[in-house]
């Protein structure tokens, strides 16, 4: 940052009789040099010799930017009054106030200023429609932020009718109406076709949306075109990585390094590396944070670098500069990801492992982390990067902080001598056909519960509705609040079934089950996300609570459910395999993710790097966005791939595909 050389009453003399447009220039000259109080001088100055100015309002907006930038919301909110009251149709000021309002703690006054902006708006026109789409954008976030879920779903809609054309408003609705477990997920209306809700959607909600791995390898593809993009500057040169010959160097990429559920997985892995053999970087760039597992992470790497305040391009720089070989991306598609950082290639080679469950479908992610049972070798199709295997692919913590008090049933509601099933995974995994399983299951297990993780009280009344649809008592679904971990994991074993989701599956909650000594019960898919479950199931010494269909665990849960008993032997094998058995081997996982990573160096040092296969995935998105897979049970189909082969082999009839392309429009060929 400049140094402010300048006296206020200089800067007052300079600029008092500028026109606008030059106070705008000499106030982006002193934004180019850094003099950043000099901004706010010269715009206090005008301010102050031009009260009759007609643009008077415009300026007043312009030093508000400058007052926020520097963290004077108190004063930015006095300007856009000013502004507002000089000039009532100006609709920027009323965007920015309700965000500045937003971040001074006051939700409902900034919901308040976001409506009158859309109440003054009667003309219609484009500069009018994408103030309107914003104000309704901003005011479905702060509603979303308050628990107004409702509210904020319709506002997001209202905003897609007028423009659908808005890539992040259709992920943010999608994603809403799966946490409030609005079915169906997809609602299409006049002015917001289907076509418009699936590609749209982010691949973290495709993974919960369907058992179909390759329409999520298809709207990864469109996502990363469209979000990421192809930015200017990667790298495409890596001296001081391949000039290294010492320890290799090891860059672990994440947002989650602190008290998240990423982090917990995480816990011992840097720890736990071998110093001979390699040297762990962290960069983090995550909101900010000083807990715990946060210290514990930045003393157990060698070199841990918070980027969250660079820009990609100078945190690209840096991993480059450090001579990193290998970055693993710990976030993929998930929140607070930095993948344009990670499109600059700051790395020769970049693994997805752990965050997102699945294929990232990028040009430069080379190595997908999976295990045998996640991605068998025949599922490999479904995948952009080269599969390796760890012997189980999630690090589960060893030693996990427990609330020495743990409460009774009655204390959390729960019936003393009935069959308690929980599921403890967010609501976004519960889909239609997940749940209509699980009422069957309560159906025919008398006085049996199902216990689930509370949320708004309207997506409990829903979920309560839906139930009593289906003939089963709602009051049958009990909600157990939110707690700090510890205490979680306390009230864990009160359970006597996990019941896991499909298509998306548990991963941590399942880990925190298996450890708690919980059986966990699951129907693995063919998606990435709806097999991790079951590899833990099976690490963790149960392999036969992995059921082969969803018959099968409808049937297996509704006989445990009956005979209470005869999940003894399994707690048992629990208790008795937690310090040998794989998912909690993390010396083994660490072993086995330093093979790997030795293994794929090799293969770029000796120009063997994979190359991802992204032919043709505009076709699986235009085949695969035309089935509703909320009426159809993907998941239940037996030929999967052949069916798929139908679909490719209609549409290579219409507009045949190139013969050079990865897919395969022979059924015979294909299944």
């Amino acid at each position: 940052m400049g140094t402010d050389i300048l006296s206020p009453a200089l800067i007052a003399a300079m600029v008092g009789h500028l026109s606008v447009a030059d106070l705008i220039r000499t106030t982006e000259t002193f934004k180019q040099s850094g003099q950043t109080a000099s901004i706010e001088a010269a715009y206090a100055a005008w301010v102050q010799a031009n009260p009759n100015d007609p643009l008077l309002y415009a300026v007043l907006f312009n030093y508000s930017i400058a007052l926020t930038d520097a963290g004077k919301l108190e004063l930015a909110k006095e300007c856009l009054e000013r502004a507002i009251a000089l000039s009532p149709d100006f609709m920027p000021a009323y965007i920015n106030l309700g965000r500045i309002l937003e971040r001074l703690g006051k939700i409902g006054l900034a919901v308040i200023q976001w409506s009158a902006a859309l109440a003054r708006m009667t003309a219609v026109n484009g500069t009018a429609i994408l103030h309107k789409a914003t104000a309704l954008n901003q005011s479905a976030r702060a509603l979303e932020a308050v628990s107004q879920d409702e509210a904020a779903e319709n506002m997001l809609r209202e905003s897609l009718e007028l423009d659908r054309d808005q890539t992040e408003v259709v992920q943010h609705l999608v994603a809403l109406r799966q946490r409030q477990a609005e079915w169906p997920v997809i609602a299409p209306t006049e002015r917001i076709p289907r076509q418009v809700l699936v590609e749209g959607m982010s691949p973290l909600s495709a993974a919960a949306y369907a058992d179909d791995p390759l329409l999520q390898l298809a709207i990864a593809d469109r996502y990363n075109k469209r979000d990421v993009g192809s930015p200017v500057g990667a790298m495409d040169a890596w001296p001081a990585a391949a000039t290294h010959d010492g320890r290799l160097r090891i860059g672990y990429l994440s947002s989650d390094l602190r008290e998240h559920a990423m982090g917990y997985l995480l816990t011992e892995v840097f720890g736990l590396h071998d110093r001979a053999q390699v040297e762990i970087f962290a960069y983090y760039c995550g909101i900010p944070s000083d807990d715990g597992l946060n210290r514990r992470f930045r003393a157990d790497c060698d070199h841990f670098t918070d980027i969250s305040l660079l820009d990609d391009a100078t945190a690209a720089q840096r991993i480059t500069a450090d001579g990193i070989q290998i970055l693993v991306d710990l976030n993929g598609y998930t929140r607070d990801a930095r993948l344009k950082l990670v499109a600059l290639r700051p790395a020769p080679v970049i693994v997805n492992w752990l965050g997102y469950p699945g294929t990232m479908a990028s040009p430069y992610h080379h190595y997908l982390i999976a295990d045998d049972w996640i991605v068998p070798p025949e599922n490999e199709i479904y995948f952009s990067e080269k599969v390796v295997r760890l012997p189980c692919y999630q690090p589960s913590a060893r030693s996990r902080a427990v609330s020495p008090t743990p409460p009774s049933r009655a204390e959390a509601g729960l019936p003393e001598a009935a069959m308690v099933y929980c599921c403890f995974n967010g609501t976004h995994k519960i889909h239609p056909q997940t749940f209509d399983r699980w009422l069957a299951i309560l159906a025919q297990v008398p006085d049996s519960v199902l216990w689930l993780l509370d949320g708004p009280q309207a997506t409990v009344t829903r979920l309560r509705d839906h139930a009593a649809g289906r003939g089963v008592d709602g009051s049958r679904l009990v909600f157990a609040a939110k707690l700090p971990n510890p205490a979680h994991l306390a009230r864990y074993p009160l359970a006597d079934l996990f019941l896991d989701t499909t298509p998306y599956g548990a991963h941590t909650t399942a880990s925190d089950a298996l450890w708690s000594g919980v059986p966990v019960l699951t129907a693995s898919g063919r998606s990435f996300a709806s097999r991790v479950c079951g590899s833990l199931v099976r690490a963790a010494g149960l392999p036969e609570l992995v059921c082969e269909n969803l018959d099968d665990y409808v049937a297996r849960a509704v006989a445990f459910g009956r005979d209470r008993e005869s999940l003894g032997p399994f707690r048992e094998r629990l208790r008795e395999g937690r310090e040998s058995c794989v998912l909690f081997d993390m010396p083994g996982l660490v072993r086995g993710l330093e093979g790997l990573y030795a293994a794929m160096w090799r293969d770029c040092r000796d120009g063997r790097l994979p190359r991802p296969d992204l032919r043709n995935l505009d076709v699986y998105l235009e085949v695969g966005r035309q089935i509703d897979p909320e009426a159809l049970d993907v998941q239940a189909l037996p030929d999967y791939r052949g069916w798929w082969a139908g679909r490719l082999a209609a549409r290579h009839r219409l507009r045949p595909i190139p013969p050079d392309g990865r897919l395969v429009t022979d059924p015979a060929v294909f299944a």
